[in-house]
């Protein structure tokens, strides 16, 4: 089944900024700040994932025509 998997780490990262800008819109106690910060890992973790998916979808795929072509060379 083939699926966008940058496009779902998009949609992560975009709902940690939504989650984030109504956060400081409707603004915090001090005591419960570090939710600010809960979301900024978010958005991050979100762009690393849109970064590395396309290089890790590309290494299985490498991997698995060397595989395909060596079973046709020992076949």
């Amino acid at each position: 089944m083939q699926t966008n998997d940058v496009r779902v780490a998009a949609a992560g990262a975009v709902a940690w900024a939504v989650a984030l800008v109504v956060l400081l819109i409707v603004g915090l106690p001090s005591q419960d700040r570090w939710w600010l910060w809960v979301c900024a890992v978010g958005i991050g973790i979100g762009l690393f994932g849109m970064w590395y998916t396309p290089r890790l979808q590309a290494g299985r795929a490498r991997q698995e025509a060397e595989r395909a072509a060596k079973r046709e060379g020992a076949g």
